[in-house]
């Protein structure tokens, strides 16, 4: 999680390796075997994203003149979503640094896939910074080029999820996705708090964090947290790329109670169909400090002794069966991404058109959903079972019901929501 693509980025002309066999690459992500022969890294110190790499212990992120990844209608097919129609409204990202072609390359993903435009001109656009004034001005920097690969990854799966709902992309300051440049991750979550309440006041139905802080008392609890405290909006966050937590604490702020943690799965298609296994990266924890999330049934949280325990529920994300995207800013053409990131913007989106935000607080309607609205996930882990509690492996290990890396498994269609 806090691998970056520094100096890589600084001789684009190297970043852009061009296979002809991309038939022979999009299958691979179909069989998840697009890793045996290439390697990902990691985007921002604190991102929850990863792209592929042209080969195994390379930087260099593979990009490719046509998507291999998987597109908007397979993704679509997946999770049983319907052709159109659904409820609209504003799904709001929260990232970091200033992006110059991020309205170009969302036309960009859009058009590929046949998604209606959403543009700024229409008013289905909107990037404002955190305090909601004017978009970020871009500094080139190569950590700012990375970021623009999160933005991208969020805005495009948004986009997938939801073709008709708004987008705000919110833009918090560089510096506050590094934790490397800061004395504490206290200091960079005032400006993520800040944006949250931007994207509320500016009428999100619904706020995707693809990020994770290192959880203490001071940002658990306190005036830090209490911005998420807003029922009827939905707040999902990635549940982090680094597997089994522990048993102490978990990454802020899919933590908090008031969140939805979107956990991670691999995404297989076969002639039968498409299939889910938990991803042996996705993160699932404990957080000691607070309490169970709302909605979240007593059996669960006993897991973690009464506690919060992460995920909630869970999407693609393991980037051997990532999903396609388009940057021109950090690269120029079409990447394959994973990450929980992928899940949170995808998840965010659902709940968003699905339409029935009035009576969402936290992941309380995810645990009240009728059978069948979501496919259990029972294959698949994130650590070794002996690694988590000995008494409650479901905290790392997949099965029957609820687990830690998939929650209670995979959206099928929009009745979980």
């Amino acid at each position: 999680m806090f691998a970056a693509l520094a100096a890589v980025l600084l001789a684009s002309s190297s970043l852009v390796s061009v296979y002809p066999d991309t038939t022979a690459l999009h299958h691979q992500v179909q069989s998840g075997t697009l890793l045996q022969n290439h390697g990902v890294i990691a985007t921002c110190d604190v991102c929850d994203s990863e792209v592929v790499t042209v080969a195994q212990g390379s930087a260099t992120p593979l990009t490719t003149p046509v998507p291999i990844g998987y597109s908007a209608a397979e993704l679509a097919a997946a999770y049983h979503l319907p052709a159109s129609g659904g409820a609209t409204g504003t799904v709001a990202i929260v990232d970091g640094g200033g992006y110059p072609s991020f309205e170009d390359d969302l036309a960009k993903y859009r058009s590929q896939f046949a998604l209606p435009p959403c543009t700024s001109a229409s008013g289905c656009l909107k990037v404002v910074d955190y305090t909601g004034g004017p978009p970020l001005h871009p500094d080139g920097t190569d950590e700012e080029k990375e970021l623009s690969l999160e933005t991208a990854l969020d805005a495009q799966m948004v986009s997938a999820a939801c073709p008709a709902c708004k987008i705000l992309l919110v833009q918090a300051p560089t510096r506050d996705f590094y934790l490397s440049s800061l004395h504490t991750a206290t200091e960079a979550v005032p400006s993520i708090v800040k944006g949250v309440s931007t994207a509320i006041a500016a009428g999100a139905s619904a706020v995707s964090m693809s990020f994770g802080y290192p959880s203490t008392k001071d940002i658990n609890t306190g005036p830090l947290s209490a911005v998420f405290s807003h029922p009827g909006i939905a707040f999902v966050a990635s549940s982090g790329d680094s597997g089994y937590h522990g048993n102490v604490h978990g990454y802020w702020p899919q933590n908090l109670p008031t969140v939805i943690s979107a956990g991670g799965t691999a995404l297989y298609e076969t002639s039968d169909g498409f299939l889910s296994n938990a991803w042996n990266e996705a993160g699932s924890a404990c957080e000691t400090d607070l309490p169970p999330a709302h909605g979240q049934p007593a059996a669960v949280a006993a897991f973690c002794g009464g506690h919060r325990a992460s995920s909630d529920l869970s999407a693609v994300s393991d980037p051997s069966t990532g999903v396609a995207i388009y940057n021109s800013y950090a690269l120029d053409g079409w990447l394959t991404a994973g990450g929980t990131s992928a899940a949170a913007p995808f998840i965010a989106a659902l709940y968003v058109r699905a339409g029935h935000l009035s009576r969402v607080d936290g992941p309380n309607t995810v645990y009240a959903a009728p059978a069948g609205a979501f496919t259990d996930v029972a294959l698949g882990q994130n650590a070794a079972a002996h690694s988590c509690q000995t008494k409650f492996p479901q905290l790392c290990v997949s099965g029957a019901g609820w687990d830690g890396p998939t929650g209670v498994g995979t959206p099928n269609g929009l009745a979980g929501f």
